[in-house]
Formats: structure tokens, C-alpha cells, sequence
């Protein structure tokens, strides 16, 4: 026999593997896991932040602004339960902020704005060359708020969100590729028809003006196009 609840939370689950495929961008993307996670876990607020290698955290969806600002209190320091959840790739959960002492002066700060327990799970949003990691956080007002069920749930949830986020993300790289060639495509263009020299002439300038401005090689094109003139 089937039990309704699960059956339920597959259905739901079902509508979310939709839902993420059918999100434009990256941020629709972690929209829409944010605010799944109200609906299907015991926590008042949630909120997703990214980050690149050698780049600072990006505070990508928060439900509320609470969620910023716990977020930005572990950033700036670069320690908290987030910050251990992204490097070390494993969930971390805090039953009470008042009690717990693995960060004292984040969780006693975390404790006045109201948030008791705290769910960070790790996303895994990139491939080997180009990683982005992020990490699902989840708050509740309330002490000792999520059970095993909850963490099994935001497991499910992290890894649908890891596979749609890893894709938009592609998708958006992809996009920006074939933007990239296009422009740089209409500026060789441009420099063609100026200078009476061939396709690998007219790309060779712009590319020794890109290395010579240590500019990307699509903004040297953007100049040109809207200038008429290189940088």
C-alpha cells in the first residue's frame, strides 16, 4: 500500500523537477528552490548562496530579508555553518543557536534576529573545470524545529536543486558564448570593410588590442561596435 504522504511528497517533488526546468536563469532557478523549500520543509525562512572559486559569495535567493543578514554575518567572516557546509561538502545542522558552540558569537548574533534552528546543505552547481558550489540554508524560530525527515527532504531537495542549478548555469555560459561570438564576429566585420583586410587580419587586431588593454576580447568588440573606434 502506498502511503499518501510520501506519495504526496513525490508528486511535489515531480512539480519542482518541472518547475526548475522550466526557469529561465539561474535565479529563477534558486527562486524557485528557496520558496519550494517553505512549502516542504518545517522552516520559516530559506535562502541559496553561490560561490565561484577565487570569487566572493553571491547571496543568489532569500525568502526574507533575515536570511541576508544571516548570510552576510558568516560571509564577512568567512566562518559559520555555511561557510563549513560549502568547504567541507556535508550538511551541518544546529538545533538551538543559544546552545550551540561551535560558532558562539554568529549564533548569538543569528539568535537575535529570531532564528533558533539552522539547516545549511551543500550544493554541488559546476563541473571540474568551472565548480560552483553553493549551499541551501534553512531557518526556523523555533529550537530543535527540523527532524530526520526534514533532513532527508532537504537532501532530496539539494540534489534536484544542484542538477537544475548546474544546467542553467550551462545554459547561461552557452548563451554568453554565442553572444560573445557574435560580436566579436560584427566587429571583425566593421574592421573588414575599414581597413580592406581579411577574417584573420581583422582578429588578430582585436585580439592584440584585447591583450595589449588587458581587456576581454567581447568588450573590445562591444567598444567597437558602439564607438567605431578601438580602445
Amino acid at each position: 500500500m502506498i502511503d499518501p504522504s510520501k506519495d504526496s511528497a513525490a508528486t511535489a517533488f515531480a512539480h519542482l523537477a518541472l518547475e526548475l526546468h522550466d526557469a529561465p536563469g539561474v535565479g529563477e532557478t534558486v527562486d524557485a528552490v528557496a520558496q519550494f523549500a517553505l512549502q516542504a520543509l518545517n522552516c520559516t525562512y530559506a535562502g541559496v548562496a553561490l560561490s565561484t572559486r577565487g570569487s566572493r559569495w553571491e547571496i543568489a535567493a532569500v525568502t526574507d530579508p533575515v536570511v541576508a543578514d544571516v548570510f552576510e554575518l558568516q560571509i564577512s567572516h568567512q566562518s559559520g555553518p555555511l561557510v563549513t557546509a560549502m568547504q567541507e561538502r556535508r550538511p551541518v545542522l544546529i538545533r538551538d543557536t543559544t546552545t550551540d558552540d561551535r560558532w558562539p558569537e554568529w549564533a548569538a548574533k543569528v539568535a537575535t534576529l529570531g532564528v533558533r534552528s539552522v539547516l545549511d546543505v551543500p550544493l554541488a552547481t559546476g563541473h571540474v573545470r568551472s565548480p560552483m558550489v553553493g549551499v541551501l540554508g534553512l531557518y526556523s524560530p523555533a529550537p530543535d524545529a527540523f527532524a530526520d525527515d526534514d533532513e532527508a527532504v532537504a537532501h532530496i531537495l539539494a540534489r534536484h536543486a544542484s542538477v537544475a542549478l548546474a544546467s542553467a548555469r550551462h545554459e547561461a555560459s552557452m548563451a554568453q558564448a554565442i553572444d560573445a561570438r557574435k560580436l566579436v564576429g560584427q566587429a571583425m566585420g566593421i574592421l573588414m570593410e575599414r581597413f580592406d583586410i581579411d577574417g584573420d587580419q581583422a582578429f588578430a587586431v582585436l585580439k592584440r588590442y584585447s591583450q595589449d588593454t588587458n581587456t576581454k576580447l567581447r568588450d573590445v568588440a562591444q567598444q567597437l561596435i558602439d564607438t567605431r573606434k578601438l580602445p
